[in-house]
Order: C-alpha cells, then sequence, then structure tokens
C-alpha cells in the first residue's frame, strides 16, 4: 500500500514518533552513547540530559516540586506504562503491609485489571467500581467500598476505548479520606488534557511515551513527594534506587522532547484535533442510520470516539477499512483479535449487537480535515455492503 495513501485513526493504540523527537534522540546513539552512571566526563554528562528530559515531563504533569539541588525527582523513568501501573500497585502494597484491599474500576486497561486479578489469586480483597450505560463511574458505589482497610485505589484518568474522562482529583480526595494511597493510569490523558498535580492530592501518575509522539519502550511513574516507594525492580542505583537498570537514555530524552511537544500542543489538541472529531462523529451519524457514538457525550478525550454500528461485526469493518488505507481500531487494542465485545462495554451494558460492532476513531494533531472528509465519504458505503450481508440487519 502506498504510504501517502494512509490515513491513521488509532492514536490510543500508539502514535508516530514526532520528527523533533527523533532527531533529539538521534545523538544518543552513535555520539552521545555513554552510561550515564560512567564517573567519566563522556558518559557522567548524559546525566544532566536526563534531568532535562525528566523536567519537561514533570512541568507537563504540573509537578512542580524540586528537591535541594533543583530536581524533578517525584519522576521515577520506567520501560512503559504496564510497568508504572504494576509499580505503583505493588509498591502501595508494600508501603501498607497491614492494609490489604484493592479498589479499581470494572473498565481500567488490561495493565491494572489484570494484576487486579492476580492480587486476587495471591488472597488480596479487590473491589470493582461499576459505571453506568456511559460510561460513568458510580461515585456513591466507590465510596461506599473504601475503608480504613484499603491500602490503594487506581482509577484511570481516561478510558483508552470510550475516552471517557473520570474525576480523579474528587477520587483522589476521597481515597485520601480513608488513608488509601491514590493512583491513577493516566496514559491516555496525558498529553490530551491539562494537569495540574501540585494542585491534586494523587500520590501516584502512570504514563506512557508511545502515546504521545515519544517512542516505544519508555514510560514514567509520578511519585508524590513524601509517598513511601518500594521499588519492584532491584538492582543498580539508578533513578535513586527506585528503578534498577541502565537507563534507556535515548528514548528518556525523546520522552521528554515529547513532553514538552506536548505542552505546547495543548490547545490545538483541545481545539483543531477536537474539531476534526466532531466532524467525524456527525459525518458518520448523520449519514449512517443506527451509527450511534458510546461513551460519555460531554467528559470525553478531544481525540476519542467510539462508534457503534448496529448489526455489523466490527472486524469486518476494520478489514474494509483496511483496504482503503484507513487505520482504526475494534475498542481497546490490547483485545484486537477476540470475538468477545470488550471488557469497557459489557461493563457499560451495550448490546452484544452494537458492542460488537464498536469502531474506535482515535485522532492526533497530524490528522488532516481531507483526511476526515475521505472517511466520512467512505464509511457510509462499507456499511451498507455489510449490512447486506448480515442477518441481523433488517431490510
Amino acid at each position: 500500500m502506498d504510504d501517502k495513501k494512509l490515513i491513521y485513526l488509532d492514536n490510543n493504540a500508539t502514535t508516530a514518533v514526532a520528527p523533533e523527537v527523533f532527531e533529539t534522540m538521534r545523538p544518543y546513539f552513535c555520539e552521545r552513547y555513554g552510561n550515564p552512571s560512567s564517573i567519566h566526563t563522556f558518559g557522567g554528562s548524559v546525566t544532566a540530559d536526563i534531568e532535562n528530559a525528566r523536567a519537561a515531563v514533570a512541568r507537563l504533569l504540573g509537578a512542580d516540586w524540586k528537591d535541594r539541588h533543583g530536581k524533578f525527582t517525584e519522576i521515577i523513568f520506567t520501560g512503559c506504562g504496564t510497568e508504572s501501573d504494576n509499580a505503583a500497585i505493588m509498591s502501595a502494597l508494600s508501603a501498607c503491609p497491614r492494609k490489604r484491599k484493592v479498589v479499581m474500576s470494572m473498565v481500567e486497561h488490561p495493565a491494572v485489571l489484570s494484576m487486579g486479578k492476580e492480587l486476587e489469586q495471591r488472597g488480596y480483597p479487590v473491589s470493582y467500581v461499576p459505571v453506568d450505560s456511559n460510561g460513568r463511574l458510580d461515585l456513591a458505589r466507590y465510596e461506599e467500598m473504601i475503608d480504613a482497610d484499603t491500602a490503594v485505589v487506581s482509577i484511570m484518568w481516561a478510558n483508552n476505548e470510550t475516552g471517557n474522562i473520570y474525576p480523579v482529583e474528587q477520587c483522589a480526595e476521597i481515597a485520601h479520606r480513608y488513608g488509601a494511597l491514590f493512583h491513577t493510569d493516566a496514559v491516555q490523558a496525558i498529553g490530551k488534557i491539562p494537569c495540574n498535580l501540585a494542585a491534586s492530592r494523587i500520590d501516584m501518575l502512570s504514563l506512557s511515551g508511545h502515546k504521545l509522539h515519544a517512542p516505544k519502550g519508555v514510560g514514567a511513574l509520578y511519585v508524590r513527594r513524601g509517598t513511601r516507594f518500594h521499588p519492584t525492580q532491584i538492582g543498580g542505583h539508578q533513578e535513586r534506587g527506585r528503578r534498577a537498570g541502565t537507563e534507556n537514555v535515548a528514548s528518556i530524552i525523546g520522552l521528554g522532547k515529547a513532553a514538552e511537544l506536548a505542552l505546547a500542543a495543548l490547545e490545538r489538541e483541545n481545539t483543531y484535533v477536537r474539531d476534526l472529531r466532531d466532524r467525524l462523529e456527525r459525518g458518520i451519524c448523520g449519514n449512517i442510520p443506527q451509527a450511534e457514538v458510546l461513551g460519555d457525550p460531554e467528559h470525553r478525550l478531544p481525540n476519542t470516539t467510539l462508534i457503534g454500528f448496529e448489526a455489523v461485526e466490527g472486524e469486518s469493518i476494520l478489514m474494509r477499512m483496511d483496504r482503503l488505507g484507513i487505520c482504526a481500531s475494534s475498542g481497546s487494542a490490547c483485545t484486537t483479535g477476540s470475538l468477545e465485545p470488550s471488557h469497557v462495554l459489557r461493563a457499560m451494558g451495550v448490546p452484544d449487537t452494537l458492542a460488537h460492532s464498536a469502531i474506535r476513531f482515535s485522532l492526533s494533531t497530524y490528522n488532516t480535515p481531507e483526511e476526515i472528509a475521505f472517511v466520512i465519504r467512505e464509511m457510509p458505503g462499507i456499511i451498507a455492503w455489510l449490512r447486506k450481508l448480515s442477518p441481523f440487519w433488517k431490510k
């Protein structure tokens, strides 16, 4: 397929590395390849660059605390969002050994939900907060689930499938009333909506580089000053003893640059990208009968829409789109290939005939109005053709 015809609308799965990020990383492969732990100047000088990247990530998160040396030590670099999620939850349990209860939502990313299931196997009581038909968190039920035995609460900031934004600042306040630590998986939120951790009571936050135009294989974990942290990766002194292993220098530098770009592009994300998303929704739902946006219509990411097409199989839709060079996703990228509706749509109680057909379109600042117009033009024909073959469509 000619790359010029590619229309990439799957940015919640992964993003293109920004050209500026790639150029910033380039010297750290062949020129500035020293080990930051080395005593010599060649290796040690890289340490300053890592600290600059740490500062850029802190600024994107609104985490403005610095230690007496002027370092943004609340930021720990990791290998990915999943590692950050795992480290946060396991650290909280280690830091509060007399508390064993964990609370999370039913619509968390598998990086958190799988950890919940694993903890249950180890004998930890885990409670899962339900959502309504729009995927909104049941806050009353949430507070009922937390008690003095709760060690940690983990609620995602934004859902990877629906784009729903959750009131994590409020959730953190509630958790603290009961003495529980609060973690948020903010992998989908960071770079798309403003973040001001200094003004919140969030204790830990996870992010992933490849969701904001940095490379795959790098992430970060924010740990609020004063929060006890027990590392899960043991070895050397890297990351101030909180995450052992030689630093992935080039990718850390790339994440720092991506954080700078994301902070500068926040307004464009919430105007230009939001407008493209809204055009796409109007164009599809206005021209295709029984096409429905799934999720919270008011509180969601500016780049994400999940649309269900009654009586059509989602995988078939994606295959027809792929022939035209249009990339999207059937719910979460982590569940693509499964014929079962996603756990998110099941938690929302979406009927199977609609849940099986849900297509997630996730945009970025690199998308153009022309691309959106092309998708709007082609989608009615795709759905009409597939519905002719569907035994569930009332012709």
